[in-house]
C-alpha cells in the first residue's frame, strides 16, 4: 500500500468519525431549541393534557438517547424519516430543494473559479503594479463585506433596473435559461465573496513559485512567459489552489442559507429556516446533516486532491 493510499484511507476514516460527532452535536443542538411541534400546533390553546397527547403521538415524549439511536439507525438505512409538519417523506421534500441549492452552487462555481484563477494569475504576474493593487483592494473589500449586505446592495442596484428579479420563483417546470436568469443575482452575491478568497490564494501560490530557481532558469533559457506559467508554475501550484477551491465550495453549499432567505430562493437553506420556525425537528436534523456531509466530503476532496497533486506522496521512494 502506497503512502498516498494510506493517507487517503486515513482521511476517509477521519471523515466518518467526524460525521458521527457532528450527528451528536446536531441532535443535541436541536434538542436545546425552545418549544416543539406540539407547542407550534396548539399555540395559545395548548393545555398540559393536549400537549402531552400530541407529544405522545409524535413520539416526542421518549428519552432523547433512544430517539437519537433510532434516528441514526434510520439514517444509515437510507430513511430520513417523515416531516412532522406535513407528514411527507423528508427525502421527497429535500430532493427538489437540494437540486436547487446544488444548481446555485454549481452556477457560482462556474462563474467564480475561472474568474478567481484568472485575476490571481494577473495579480501575480504584475505584482506591485496598479493592476495588482486594484485587484487586491477590490478583493479585500469583497471579503470584508458580509454576504447579506452584498445581497441587499445588488437588490437595490441591479433589480431596480428590471434586468434581474429581486426574488426567485422557480419550480420543476422552469426552463434552464429562465432558471439561470432568476438565479444570477444570488449567484453574484455568493461569487463576490468566494472569488475574492480564491483569487488571493492563487496569487500567493503563483508568487511563491515565480521566485523558485527552476522558474528563473526557465526565464534564463528564454521560455515564453505563458509557457513558464502554464507548464511550470501552475501545475506546481495546483495543490493549494485545489485546497482553497474545495474549501470555498464547501463554504458555498453550507453558507447559502442567508442568501437563499434574502432572495426567497427555494433551496435547502430556506427549507431549514422554515422548518426551524415550525419546529419540524426531523427536517432540521436532515438538512443540518446534509450540510455537514457536503462540508466534510468537500474537505476530504481537498485533502485527497492535495495528496494526489503532490508527486512525493503519489510515488513511494
Amino acid at each position: 500500500m502506497t503512502l498516498a493510499t494510506r493517507l487517503i484511507l486515513g482521511r476517509l476514516l477521519l471523515g466518518l468519525a467526524t460525521l458521527l460527532v457532528v450527528s451528536v452535536i446536531i441532535f443535541g443542538a436541536v434538542e436545546l431549541l425552545p418549544g416543539d411541534l406540539a407547542d407550534e400546533i396548539l399555540g395559545q390553546y395548548a393545555t398540559e393534557e393536549t400537549t402531552a397527547a400530541i407529544r405522545r403521538d409524535l413520539g416526542l415524549d421518549r428519552p432523547a438517547v433512544e430517539r437519537y439511536f433510532e434516528w441514526l439507525g434510520a439514517i444509515f438505512s437510507g430513511d430520513l424519516g417523515t416531516s412532522l409538519a406535513n407528514r411527507r417523506e423528508i427525502s421527497e421534500v429535500m430532493a427538489s430543494r437540494a437540486g436547487n441549492t446544488l444548481f446555485l452552487a454549481a452556477l457560482v462555481a462556474v462563474i467564480s473559479v475561472p474568474l478567481a484563477i484568472g485575476f490571481g494569475l494577473l495579480a501575480a504576474l504584475y505584482r506591485n503594479t496598479l493592476a495588482d493593487r486594484s485587484i487586491n483592494a477590490i478583493a479585500l473589500s469583497a471579503i470584508s463585506i458580509p454576504e447579506f449586505l452584498i445581497a441587499y446592495i445588488l437588490i437595490v442596484t441591479l433589480s431596480r433596473t428590471g434586468w434581474f428579479p429581486s426574488f426567485v420563483v422557480i419550480d420543476a417546470t422552469t426552463s434552464l435559461v429562465d432558471r439561470i436568469h432568476q438565479s444570477l443575482l444570488p449567484a453574484f452575491a455568493l461569487t463576490v465573496v468566494v472569488a475574492a478568497h480564491m483569487m488571493r490564494m492563487t496569487r500567493a501560490a503563483i508568487m511563491n513559485l515565480l521566485a523558485s530557481p527552476y522558474i528563473e532558469m526557465a526565464h534564463v533559457k528564454g521560455a515564453p512567459l505563458g509557457a513558464v506559467i502554464l507548464r511550470h508554475a501552475l501545475p506546481n501550484a495546483l495543490a493549494p489552489i485545489i485546497n482553497v477551491v474545495a474549501l470555498n465550495l464547501a463554504w458555498l453549499v453550507v453558507g447559502v442559507v442567508v442568501v437563499e432567505v434574502i432572495f426567497v430562493y427555494p433551496g435547502l437553506g430556506q427549507l431549514m429556516v422554515d422548518a426551524v420556525a415550525k419546529r419540524d425537528i426531523p427536517v432540521v436534523q436532515a438538512c443540518s446533516l446534509f450540510f455537514a456531509c457536503v462540508y466534510i466530503l468537500l474537505n476530504l476532496a481537498a485533502d485527497i486532491g492535495a495528496i494526489l497533486a503532490n508527486p512525493r506522496l503519489r510515488h513511494a521512494r
